[in-house]
């Protein structure tokens, strides 16, 4: 194959289980092309929902800092310093992820992590174009989640870089619960000559 195979890690979220949209999410992803390579349905656990978010200290304060960016673009008063309320956000969204059944898988394909991203949309439903996951299947805003204290509800997870794939694949999955092989579809996508493809 020419291609560079990447690998991506996503999550659906308590939420996408609950609203039975496991098969509808994930045919996005196999018709675009990508492979499933690894999957599992569990409960989270808060140790392993923080270790999922929480990488270093320092993305708890960096979360923080984009919170109170946004917050201040929408004319909210911000009170709380950017690791207070960074450790707020982490706290909910831990709570929410730990809260029931989620179903990780890991894709393969080519671009798979900016694929991926693509087809899942902004973190915000709100700000997600139709056509992706989170523009088709839910309404929720930081408003909203905001004023309930909560995690805002927007189905999916997808690593955002390369870095960030490794380890959160580390974190749902051990080396020998992900699988290589081909399939038809790899020649079809990826092959250069398909001058005998009915060989």
């Amino acid at each position: 194959m020419k291609f560079q195979k990447e690998k991506t890690l996503v999550l659906l979220k308590p939420d996408a289980v609950q609203r039975n949209l496991i098969g509808e999410i994930i045919g996005r992803f196999e018709r675009v092309g990508l492979k499933i390579i690894a999957m599992k349905f569990v409960v989270p656990t808060k140790d392993q929902a923080f270790k999922h978010y929480v990488k270093n200290d320092a993305e708890i304060v960096a979360l923080g800092n984009r919170s109170i960016e946004g917050k201040k673009k929408s004319g909210i008063e911000v009170k709380e310093d950017p690791k207070t309320l960074g450790q707020q956000i982490i706290d909910r969204l831990v709570r929410f992820l730990s809260s029931g059944p989620v179903v990780a898988f890991v894709l393969e394909g080519n671009q798979a992590i900016s694929i991926t991203r693509k087809l899942v949309g902004s973190t915000e439903p709100l700000q997600s174009a139709v056509g992706t996951v989170r523009g088709d299947y839910t309404i929720d805003s930081y408003t909203l989640a905001d004023n309930d204290n909560r995690a805002v509800r927007n189905l999916i997870h997808a690593s955002s870089s390369q870095f960030d794939s490794g380890y959160e694949i580390d974190v749902w999955f051990k080396p020998e619960e992900i699988y290589s092989y081909n399939n038809v579809r790899d020649r079809i996508l990826y092959d250069v000559n398909l001058d005998n493809i009915n060989d």
